[in-house]
């Protein structure tokens, strides 16, 4: 092969193939290509430089930490900002606000009927009662509705992903009753930071940013007809609520706490003294087409289509 240009070398990683390929993959792998080419020529990059960005590149991907990079880089908020702004061209709103998944959703927590534990009697916190109902636009109650509901205990871990926790501690599916309600008892999740001595703390630290998340507990609620919402609800007072990592604060999505109040009526949750509550309702948009109702989270939805186009 003849010596190749830096404009030589992009054409030909570019554009050679011995078989059609996936059109979509090609257009973004030019893209991306091209513009790391472009900074490290602009920026001058050394091959150390380089070599040192790869390998914390494949130590990021055995650290099980992606989903972190792209949360507090802010790609996970651009992907909802731009679904906002599609729905706001598309003549849709109204609604909960939708807000970032993060990447410890866990599929298959235990189904209860309108109410449910998700502390399985080991609180370590105030006892925290959230209830509410599940609304269309409208008004209207969602019968037997799907609320996967999700957070961290008092260090920040989540189970599945954090030692000495249970399997699905701190995550259950709940059922709304007839008239669209729920309620579940936990504990007060407090903030959390990033891993430290991990590839994202490193990260983090050369651009000189925190890695705090404030209080807040995750939602994927589902309802056939309605579209699916995944958003978060943050816990006011946290130091962190207008400094998010993750950039995931959004208005309408601080609940609000009582403290105080009386056990009655809560005893079939195992509360007998005065307890933290906060009352949120989840008010869901109509699906426009069946798959915006799928109950599936990120990773499934993308299993799902493989393959297809």
């Amino acid at each position: 092969m003849s010596e190749l240009n830096q404009k030589q070398l992009l054409e030909l990683v570019t554009s050679v193939n011995v078989a059609p390929g996936n059109a979509r993959v090609r257009a973004l792998v030019a893209r991306v290509v091209g513009d790391l080419f472009k900074t490290i020529d602009e920026l001058d990059v050394s091959a150390d430089e380089f070599w040192k960005a790869a390998d914390w590149l494949s130590r990021l991907g055995t650290s099980g930490q992606v989903g972190l990079i792209t949360a507090g880089l802010g790609f996970d908020r651009l992907l909802d900002i731009r679904a906002d702004e599609a729905d706001e061209r598309a003549g849709r709103s109204g609604g909960t606000p939708r807000a970032i998944e993060g990447p410890l959703y866990v599929a298959g927590a235990p189904l209860s009927k309108v109410e449910a534990r998700l502390d399985e009697g080991n609180s370590a916190g105030e006892v925290f009662v959230m209830e509410g109902q599940v609304r269309t636009l409208a008004g209207q109650p969602v019968a037997h509705a799907l609320i996967d509901v999700w957070h961290a205990n008092s260090q920040g871990g989540y189970s599945h992903f954090f030692p000495g926790l249970k399997p699905y501690e701190l995550r259950r599916r709940i059922e709304t009753d007839a008239k669209g309600h729920y309620r579940f008892r936990t504990a007060l999740p407090p903030g959390y930071s990033i891993p430290p001595n991990s590839p994202t703390s490193e990260l983090f630290e050369a651009l000189g940013r925190h890695g705090h998340r404030p209080a807040h507990v995750h939602f994927l609620v589902a309802a056939p007809g309605q579209r699916t919402l995944t958003t978060q609800v943050n816990i006011p007072g946290d130091t962190y609520i207008d400094d998010d990592f993750a950039f995931a604060t959004r208005d309408g999505l601080i609940v609000e706490l009582e403290r105080g109040v009386a056990p009655a009526g809560y005893e079939s949750l195992g509360i007998s003294a005065p307890f933290v509550r906060s009352r949120f309702d989840f008010v869901t948009q109509p699906a426009a087409t069946a798959g915006e109702a799928s109950p599936a989270a990120r990773l499934a939805r993308v299993q799902a289509t493989a393959g297809r186009g």
